[in-house]
């Protein structure tokens, strides 16, 4: 028998034991949301209590905007750090089954990347709300007035 190359021990999967039973997993990914999650309605709070208003998930934009200011051409993404691959610690990977979250994250992170180049060719300026930045809310709040203050180039 021959060692086994490189290229061999990549391909071997281990067995992934979940402690959850299927029925309470399934329960779980279905609660997670795509839409009004709490860090997109803090910020959609915080800027409504600031005097701006907006539109939610205008379907005609690339990537569907979490807030879209119209009339100012900018939009606000807010950004779970998991789901979007942000270097925090909240967007670190799970250590276990990376052949399945490594792809889809990077998967995720090349569309938003897509869609902020497709955006700006347009015409329209972008801001990225990260979950994390939620932690922060003077800072937040200053860095969101001053995108939407600050006129277009």
């Amino acid at each position: 028998m021959t060692l086994l190359e490189k290229s061999d021990v990549c391909q071997y999967s281990w067995p992934v034991t979940d402690n959850r039973s299927p029925e309470v997993r399934s329960k779980i990914m279905a609660a997670v949301r795509q839409k009004d999650t709490w860090p997109e309605v803090i910020v959609r709070r915080l800027l409504h209590r600031k005097g701006y208003r907006y539109r939610l998930h205008r379907r005609d934009l690339p990537g569907r905007p979490d807030l879209v200011f119209g009339p100012r051409r900018k939009v606000i993404f807010v950004h779970g750090c998991f789901w979007h691959g942000h270097d925090c610690a909240k967007g670190k990977l799970p250590k276990s089954r990376l052949q399945y979250w490594g792809p889809k994250i990077e998967t995720n992170r090349q569309r938003d990347s897509r869609n902020v180049t497709s955006l700006e060719e347009s015409g329209w300026r972008v801001c990225i709300v990260w979950q994390c930045a939620i932690a922060d809310m003077d800072s937040l709040t200053t860095r969101l007035v001053d995108f939407l203050e600050t006129p277009q180039q």
